[in-house]
């Protein structure tokens, strides 16, 4: 992108899940690839885009699997909301050292380390381009990390949100497993639940729906990637009405 040529968005949620956080590991947090997001982060904050973030648990704990082995699921989601909290303060550490102004905004309070959720603040670090990133989930259990993005991306009015995965888009059943996987250049919300296509989960996809928020789905792993699809370069698929 020149730097005369303006960006396509305003403000953005960008939602990651806590494995892109792991790089190579099999588990936590991986310092080097943080501070890739991080860098990813600044390029597009650079052009002056207003972002959210909101980053999964599943590095360090996941509600369902801990349901799964016997765990009573309240309590399970309560710790994944937890592990979000952790993410979301080593990308806000990793954001201030590249010189990005950054707040954690948990919607469970615990006040010692970041601040609770309250709408207008929130709109206002954003007018004050300080990236915002948003931890806890909704406050609920049985709530993904999907669907409290969209949450918080239809309360800061983001005009897209930005789903950054392992793959490049879209595609019509696993491309690391099937050879002829098709990719979507664009789908629509209700194809999206229709035929499973595992973009977000189905509160989400209707809570976007719901809202014509478009949800650009693109991989993390390509380096200027984020920059890169907000120009309108790269692969993508755009999910609309």
């Amino acid at each position: 992108m020149s730097e005369t040529q303006k960006p396509a968005f305003r403000r953005v949620m960008l939602k990651i899940s806590g494995e892109a956080l792991m790089g190579n590991t099999a588990f936590g947090l991986h310092p080097p690839t943080v501070e890739r997001i991080a860098r990813e982060v600044k390029s597009v904050h650079d052009l002056g885009v207003e972002i959210c973030m909101v980053i999964g648990g599943g590095n360090i704990f996941r509600g369902l699997s801990g349901s799964a082995q016997g765990m009573e699921r309240t309590t399970a989601d309560y710790m994944g909301m937890l592990a979000t909290v952790m993410n979301a303060l080593a990308m806000q550490s990793a954001l201030e050292t590249l010189g990005v102004f950054t707040r954690v905004i948990s919607a469970i309070p615990m006040d010692q380390v970041c601040e609770p959720y309250i709408r207008r603040r929130a709109v206002r670090h954003l007018e004050k381009k300080r990236v915002c990133i948003f931890a806890a989930g909704t406050g609920n259990p049985y709530f993904t990390t999907d669907t409290a993005a969209t949450l918080r991306a239809n309360e800061m009015s983001c005009e897209a949100i930005f789903k950054g995965t392992k793959v490049d888009g879209v595609y019509d059943r696993d491309p690391k497993k099937f050879e002829d996987a098709k990719r979507y250049e664009t789908v629509t919300y209700d194809e999206v639940l229709q035929k499973h296509l595992g973009v977000m989960d189905a509160s989400a996809i209707a809570l976007a729906r719901d809202n014509d928020l478009p949800i650009i789905v693109f991989s993390l792993d390509e380096p200027g990637g984020f920059r890169g699809i907000l120009a309108g370069e790269g692969t993508s698929t755009r999910v609309h009405g």
